[in-house]
C-alpha cells in the first residue's frame, strides 16, 4: 500500500515535470520564432502540469486541461494582445530623428548618376537631391528613403 502511494506520487510529479518542460519548450519557441502562438501552449502545459501535481488525475484529464486553456486563451487573448501591440506605430526609423536637420555634402550629389554622400551630425549618409549639388554645400534632410536620405540646399 505504501509503495502504490509513493508510486502514484512520484508519477503525478514526473507528469507534472513533463509538462513544464512542454511549457519551457513552448516559450523557447516563442522567444526565438516570433509567431505569436506557442506563449499560449506553454500556458496549457503550466496548467497540465498542475492538475498533474496537485489533481493527481490521469493523463487524459491532464490533456483535457491541457486543450481547454489553450484553446480559451487563444481565443479570448491572442486578438487582444495582438490588437495592443500592433496599434503603435512599430520600430522607429533610424531615419526619423534626422529629418528636419542640417548637413554638408562630402561628395557631390548628382540624380542622373546617383550617390552622393552627406554629414549630418556626425554621422556619413548616402544622399540624393533632384538637382546637382556640390561638395562642401550645406543642405537640409528633408525626407528618407530607407537609408537614403533625401535633400536640399539650405
Amino acid at each position: 500500500m505504501i509503495l502504490t502511494l509513493l508510486s502514484m506520487a512520484w508519477s503525478s510529479e514526473l507528469a507534472a515535470l513533463v509538462w513544464l518542460a512542454v511549457a519551457l519548450i513552448a516559450a523557447i519557441i516563442e522567444v526565438s520564432v516570433p509567431h505569436f502562438g506557442f506563449g499560449f501552449v506553454s500556458i496549457g502545459a503550466i496548467a497540465g502540469a498542475a492538475m498533474a501535481y496537485f489533481g493527481g488525475c490521469g493523463v487524459t484529464a491532464q490533456m483535457a486541461v491541457f486543450v481547454a486553456v489553450l484553446s480559451v486563451s487563444l481565443l479570448l487573448l491572442r486578438s487582444r494582445l495582438l490588437g495592443r501591440l500592433m496599434s503603435g506605430r512599430g520600430v522607429p526609423s533610424r531615419t526619423d530623428t534626422i529629418i528636419g536637420r542640417h548637413g554638408v555634402v562630402t561628395n557631390e550629389i548628382d540624380p542622373t548618376l546617383g550617390g552622393g554622400r552627406v554629414n549630418v551630425g556626425g554621422e556619413d549618409w548616402a544622399a540624393r537631391a533632384h538637382e546637382i549639388i556640390a561638395t562642401g554645400t550645406k543642405v537640409r534632410v528633408v525626407g528618407a528613403d530607407g537609408i537614403v536620405l533625401e535633400v536640399t540646399r539650405t
